[in-house]
């Protein structure tokens, strides 16, 4: 009887692969727009952070832990603060080539939890460190079942 081979040679996902799973929905406000209509969005889109985007461009980003830190600690008015106040720019990005292992690496040292995807120059997605997390527990998942059927034979 022939057993399974493992295939020890598997790639790691990348960000491209992962997009095509996920979408490529992201979200966006510019730097004049209101930091209270930021987290409106936010909070319509269900999501904790946002591109900030001038004419196309991708210039920053803003979190919910932007706004915390940078407008409710210093009891600031989320009506009055622009974008441009308290988003974090530049923003560090990554391409479709990357590997989720390299993101999750590129979060791990920025401490940051969400990463725009960039080719050409044009915003393509969005990743959030669950979306990292959901795919790594997948490969494992799907490496862990390969080595059973291989000792099972």
């Amino acid at each position: 009887m022939k057993r399974p081979t493992v295939n020890q040679g598997k790639t790691m996902q990348t960000v491209g692969q992962l997009l095509q799973q996920k979408g490529t929905e992201v979200f966006s406000v510019t730097p004049r727009d209101s930091v209270l209509h930021a987290i409106e969005v936010m909070a319509t889109r269900h999501v904790g952070a946002l591109l900030v985007m001038n004419q196309g461009t991708l210039i920053g980003i803003i979190s919910e832990r932007d706004y915390a830190r940078k407008v409710i600690l210093k009891n600031r008015s989320s009506h009055d603060t622009p974008v441009s106040d308290i988003m974090t720019a530049p923003a560090v990005s990554v391409t479709p080539e990357d590997t989720v292992h390299r993101c999750m690496e590129i979060m791990t040292a920025g401490r940051f939890r969400h990463l725009p995807v960039v080719k050409g120059g044009r915003v393509v997605g969005m990743l959030s460190i669950g979306d990292l997390v959901k795919a790594v527990i997948q490969e494992q998942t799907e490496h862990i079942e390969q080595l059973e059927r291989y000792i099972a034979g």
